[in-house]
């Protein structure tokens, strides 16, 4: 269990590395990066019209890359979760907040997400499809991890609009670095569009940096560590990505990106896996923007260990990730 496994790490040493820099990264893969195309490697799967897509706009869409039968088996899992007939490790289940006593779906128990399915071996086929990591690949290198893995159950909203998720960069969760060496794949399992709450991206915002993340201070609340920009800017150029199924998004962490609220009467699915080079390294001292989530993920980590420990962030994500491809030598003790 994912207790006792946080049990077993903290008297290890925490790994130290002298990669600074996503060159520094590359280089350790045994990769050369040209110095004019910084987000993307020179690797054979994007062209180099994508690969200037990427660089300019800090996202990829590449359509019908999944094929349904594997998002239908990934579907059926999903319900076995639910109606609790499958028990994977370490796997965490959130619910709506407006809905959280009731449910829309039978079975589905109001639940919005579940995350961190690495122990799970049929949702983790997702994280390892050699048609999704053939892509990866060309961001992050030829030694790939799964670091942080979802699949998102956005449900009918209840009219307090709390199936949205505001604005953010997914890098106000990570510990480790370098952000060129990160990137997420995320894939609609089914029709996704502004009604049922498409994602919703602020082209090159990937080349700013960190921003203050906190609760928005919505009517109805919002969903747990479901944290958003504190001073974002609505009147930023946004494009809505309209998906089919089995279309996939690959983007970078430091991309400005949310959801709208699902206003139809059925819930959006779509599976992701945030992707590490195995050559990133663990910040010694987070960004100050980012205590806010470290506190809260250390005090629940502590509350499942039933311990007052001395339990660092990177603890969790290394107990948390799984090798895919090549080295992980960000999580080798």
């Amino acid at each position: 269990m994912m207790a006792d496994r946080l049990k077993t790490v903290f008297g290890h040493l925490h790994h130290q590395s002298s990669c600074t820099t996503a060159e520094n990264v590359s280089a350790q893969a045994g990769i050369s990066s040209q110095p004019s195309l910084k987000y993307t490697l020179d690797m054979p799967k994007l062209s180099l019209e994508q690969r200037k897509f990427y660089e300019e706009n800090g996202f990829l869409v590449i359509r019908k890359l999944v094929a349904p039968s594997k998002l239908n088996s990934y579907r059926k899992r999903f319900e076995e979760i639910c109606k609790r007939n499958v028990k994977v490790p370490g796997l965490i289940i959130m619910r709506d907040v407006a809905i959280k006593d009731s449910e829309f779906v039978a079975g589905e128990k109001a639940i919005t997400k579940i995350q961190d399915f690495q122990g799970d071996d049929v949702l983790f086929e997702y994280c390892a499809l050699p048609e999704v990591v053939d892509y990866v690949e060309s961001f992050v290198g030829p030694d790939v991890v799964a670091m942080h893995t979802m699949l998102i159950n956005k449900p009918p909203d209840s009219g307090k609009m709390t199936s949205r998720h505001p604005m953010h960069q997914d890098l106000h969760y990570f510990p480790f670095r370098p952000a060129e060496r990160i990137v997420c794949s995320w894939t609609a399992m089914q029709k996704i569009n502004r009604e049922n709450g498409c994602l919703v991206v602020v082209p090159g915002s990937h080349k700013g940096h960190l921003l203050t993340h906190e609760y928005p201070k919505w009517e109805g609340g919002v969903n747990k560590m479901y944290h958003g920009i504190q001073d974002y800017d609505p009147s930023q150029d946004r494009v809505h990505l309209d998906m089919e199924e089995g279309d996939t998004v690959f983007f970078h962490p430091l991309l400005i990106h949310g959801s709208g609220t699902n206003r139809t009467t059925g819930f959006r699915k779509s599976i992701s896996c945030h992707y590490a080079s195995g050559h990133c390294y663990y910040v010694d001292e987070l960004d100050p923007e980012q205590k806010i989530i470290a506190d809260e993920v250390l005090e629940l980590a502590k509350k499942r260990t039933g311990k007052d420990v001395d339990l660092k962030l990177e603890d969790i994500w290394r107990l948390k990730s799984r090798l895919v491809k090549g080295k992980d030598v960000l999580n080798a003790w």
